[in-house]
């Protein structure tokens, strides 16, 4: 019987981290079989060609490499985290909670191609690359945390100083901002299920923002 995979997707700086960690400890509290992976999977070899785009040593902005070629640099490296850290306790029905996956390549390339009907392409090209040809398996549930630009630059500027680094998205706020509007418009399309993280001008509380996700995640999965 196969499992539940669930993706807690985001822009950056709006706490999908936290969150896929709090929800793994609950599942695992409820007496689940929960794994927690996390993309991209930079311990692993696999995100060699992520490290070397998002470093920026193919160009110094995100669209130095086209969409169709940073794609396949987040795929290969999602395939070999499946296959080798996932694949058996997924087969066998465990729960896996997934901190990005192939949604964040749908938002974070598909803003390269301005032609609705090009991005809509590149979106046909990505579903068939991922889930047909190299066989991952599809989300039974994509959770968005909503989170407006103006609060996720506060957070990611604190990160920022406190790492020493970002990487060529970081770095770009027009094209963060940018992300937020399409991860908007592809929720949207695809069904995905938003959590709206602020209320009232302000950041809700992390353990309130769980609740929400929680709900959902019992809601949705019959079996959890």
């Amino acid at each position: 019987m196969k499992g539940k995979l669930i993706i807690i997707e985001a822009g950056d700086g709006s706490g999908k981290a936290t969150q896929t960690e709090l929800l793994y400890k609950h599942l695992v509290n409820d007496g689940k079989d929960v794994c927690k992976v996390e993309y991209p999977d930079y311990a692993s070899e696999s995100s060699a060609l992520v490290k070397m785009y998002l470093r920026g040593d193919f160009g110094k902005t995100a669209d130095s490499v086209n969409a169709y070629a940073a794609s396949t640099f987040f795929a290969v490296d999602r395939y070999a985290s499946y296959r080798l850290k996932w694949k058996e306790r997924y087969d066998k029905g465990a729960v896996v909670i997934a901190d990005r996956y192939t949604t964040s390549n749908m938002v974070h390339q598909a803003i390269k191609i301005e032609k609705p009907e090009e991005r809509s392409a590149y979106l046909n090209w990505l579903f068939d690359l991922e889930f047909n040809k190299m066989g991952l398996p599809q989300p039974d549930l994509v959770i968005f945390l909503d989170m407006p630009p103006q609060f996720s630059d506060k957070l990611l500027q604190t990160r920022g100083t406190s790492s020493g680094n970002k990487d060529i998205h970081e770095a770009d706020k027009n094209y963060l901002h940018h992300c937020y509007a399409v991860y908007k418009e592809i929720a949207a399309k695809y069904g995905w299920n938003c959590v709206n993280c602020i209320a009232a001008e302000k950041i809700r509380p992390i353990k309130e923002i769980h609740g929400e996700i929680y709900t959902l995640v019992k809601n949705k999965m019959k079996t959890i």
